[in-house]
């Protein structure tokens, strides 16, 4: 957690809540250089249990006013743009992080450093069940030290965190309130919260509702080559992408105990969406998930271990997808996850912690296209991290885990199904690392791992229809374990106010298990069709092959200009990933090409100005049957004004984004030559914090 100090603009300490004193504090700072700004390294809960503010993993985190300024219609979108992270898209409701070129089961999403299982990872129109509006930081670890996470960390992590358990004391109620509107789709959004507490017991209640409309598009919905490829017969949209509103909304309730040395406590959220699929105009998901979570930590324990920190979760999920007011598929998922970590007294000079972590899924697909058989997925890990400080210029770690997976599948009476091969696999990872600082300033970071991954229910059995995505999915029920060896290295900056990174990452891939279209038009019996056929199909399968990622990521953040009140930051993001399949030379599907990201952040005492601008080249390294995305250059401004009612902080804002109205369409997106991103939007929000 990050810690800051009291200042004259914010409400006394002991009367908040530490979190909600984090964004007051975060939105006063960077809004007023009269308050004293200089930079507190953040703890990453997520990449180090040890609690270091130093650590040799590539980490990005975004919280309050940074956090409230990016946040969008889905989680993906919300995170895009930061070194090394892009999105899925099927609308503007459906967005997964990508990581490095990787997505599904190879990122780990977590809420508060646990599963909250969902069907996000099986398809790209499946939505997180979770708001940016109800997430106060999020972490995001990339590359090899993720692995404490498991095989399917091998991209990276994205861990939410709320405060829906508060971890610290409460005296006193406070809350928080968000409203905004605007957007390409003409989003009505809004959040509030409210916590207390007599310094022993204390609550937390939120609630949260987001509603849109058809997304608005500076053309055709179609792309010029997708047109092409139509016909003169098929309707081509314009102005508006169809069936692609929707509306989110949920809350949650918790509670825990809190004394000098820990906490304990249990929270429960609910979750509702109702939204349409762009790629069929008759086709409606809604989804539901009840979420349940406890946690607890002890510090200054004696003994052996010194800290013990439990974190528990258990979610019941369920989509259906509505076909012409009709349900073809019900997806559900439910299940648990527990992970504990033991910190140890120092070993040496080893300082570490050891942990395990279980887990049991259940996941079903029902109805007459029914995609894969009902499936309970099991897992057992053991995992630890050591580090050594060998001077006060060199610390070295090294992690590793060794998990078990059991896939047990039924048929449930479908045919398809029957003889499902039951699958075990175990599966370890170990990693290795070291920070070496050259100076106060400068210190060069570098990582290397091998990993493992089990394959999915989803890549082993996939067998049917997905009209969401107007696909038919094959599995392959023998595919084995996928084995990968990654490193990074990095130079790493700071000083003050002024940040900069520069990184290489590279991935090697033995059997890397991914969705290829065969360039088949099939029915819902994956019977052959020709082309102009109601309800084609393409039909897609899994297949493993050696595989290779390599690109470059770099960041900073450089003041120009500093005086009194005002102060002229530069910011910098850029990054590139290459993937390929190395039994072909072909292109892997669905990479982000080389982006940039300029922006000038200007503040005057409580004013704010806010400049981006981002470039993406074209992305002609497609497969065979995959059509190339075009480049773009969007524009983006915020305008924000911090103001005090009273005890009341609240921050006003303004964004606009794609300002030049360009078509942008993902390289990463299944669906960006039939669903762009929003054209010019402007949106207007105001926060406040009591």
């Amino acid at each position: 957690m990050i810690t800051s100090k009291p200042t004259a603009t914010a409400p006394r300490a002991s009367k908040l809540f530490p979190w909600t004193a984090l964004l007051i504090t975060t939105l006063a700072r960077a809004q007023s250089q009269a308050i004293d700004d200089t930079p507190i390294p953040p703890i990453f809960v997520t990449a180090n249990p040890l609690g270091s503010s130093t650590l040799v993993s590539p980490t990005s985190a975004l919280s309050g006013n940074a956090l409230t300024l990016r946040r969008a219609d889905s989680i993906g979108e919300t995170l895009n743009g930061l070194p090394g992270v892009s999105t899925t898209t099927y609308g503007p409701m459906v967005g997964r992080p990508i990581i490095r070129g990787m997505d599904g089961d190879r990122i780990r999403m977590l809420q508060n450093g646990v599963a909250a299982y969902d069907a996000s990872s099986l398809s790209y129109d499946h939505a997180v069940p979770q708001d940016a509006l109800s997430v106060e930081r999020v972490e995001i670890v990339r590359g090899p030290a993720a692995l404490l996470y498991g095989g399917n960390a091998i991209g990276g992590v994205v861990n939410t965190i709320d405060n829906r358990i508060p971890r610290e004391s409460i005296e006193g109620v406070s809350g928080q309130v968000d409203a905004s509107y605007g957007g390409a789709n003409d989003a009505r959004a809004g959040a509030a919260q409210v916590e207390g507490g007599n310094g022993r017991f204390a609550f937390h209640v939120d609630a949260f509702d987001r509603d849109t409309s058809n997304e608005r598009i500076p053309g055709f919905a179609h792309s010029d080559r997708q047109r092409a490829l139509d016909g003169p017969d098929v309707a081509q949209p314009y102005g508006r992408i169809p069936n692609s509103d929707g509306r989110w909304h949920g809350g949650a309730v918790g509670s825990s105990y809190t004394w000098a040395d820990g906490y304990a406590g249990v929270s429960y959220n609910g979750y509702d969406a109702n939204y349409g699929s762009v790629a069929e105009d008759d086709v409606r998901l809604r989804m539901h998930q009840d979420h349940i979570a406890a946690a607890s930590e002890i510090r200054n324990l004696q003994g052996p271990f010194t800290q013990l920190k439990f974190d528990f979760a258990y979610t019941d999920y369920e989509h259906r997808e509505i076909d012409d007011g009709e349900t073809g598929t019900t997806f559900r998922n439910h299940g648990y996850e527990a992970r504990v970590e033991a910190r140890h007294r120092k070993i040496g000079p080893l300082d570490g912690a050891i942990g395990v972590q279980l887990s049991q899924n259940t996941f079903s697909a029902l109805g007459d296209e029914a995609l894969v058989p009902t499936s309970q997925t099991t897992n057992a890990a053991l995992f630890g991290l050591e580090e050594w400080s060998v001077t006060d210029a060199l610390k070295l770690s090294i992690g590793a885990r060794y998990e078990h997976v059991n896939i047990d599948p039924t048929s449930g009476g479908n045919e398809k199904f029957a003889g499902s091969p039951k699958r075990d696999f175990n599966a370890g990872s170990i990693s290795a690392g070291a920070l070496f600082k050259l100076n106060s300033a400068w210190s060069l970071v570098g990582n290397v791992a091998y990993t493992e991954r089990a394959p999915t229910y989803y890549e082993l059995y996939s067998n049917g229809p997905h009209d969401a995505t107007g696909q038919y999915l094959i599995g392959n029920p023998d595919a084995q374990k996928e084995k990968a060896i990654s490193t990074d290295l990095s130079f790493r900056f700071a000083n003050g106010p002024n940040k900069a990174s520069a990184g290489v990452f590279y991935s090697r891939f033995r059997n890397y298990l991914t969705e290829f279209n065969t360039g088949r038009l099939v029915n819902d019996d994956d019977e052959p069709v020709p082309p102009g056929t109601d309800d084609a199909l393409n039909e897609a399968v899994y297949r493993g092959v050696r595989a290779e990622f390599y690109g470059v990521e770099l960041d900073g953040t450089w003041r120009v200009f500093a005086k009194g009140a005002q102060r002229l930051d530069v910011e910098f993001v850029a990054d590139y990933t290459h993937a390929r399949n190395m039994d072909t030379g072909e292109a892997l599907p669905r990479i982000s090409p080389l982006r940039a990201t300029l922006a000038l952040d200007y503040a005057y005492g409580p004013y704010g100005a806010r400049t981006e601008l981002v470039h993406a080249w074209a992305q002609n390294r497609v497969p065979e049957n995959d059509l190339p995305t075009g480049s773009y250059t969007t524009l983006g401004v915020i305008l924000t004004y911090k103001f005090r009612i009273g005890s009341t902080n609240w921050l006003a804002y303004l964004r606009g984004q794609n300002l030049t109205n360009q078509e942008v369409r993902y390289a990463s997106s299944v669906v960006r030559d039939i669903a762009p991103e929003g054209g010019r939007s402007v949106m207007i929000g105001l926060r406040t914090a009591f």
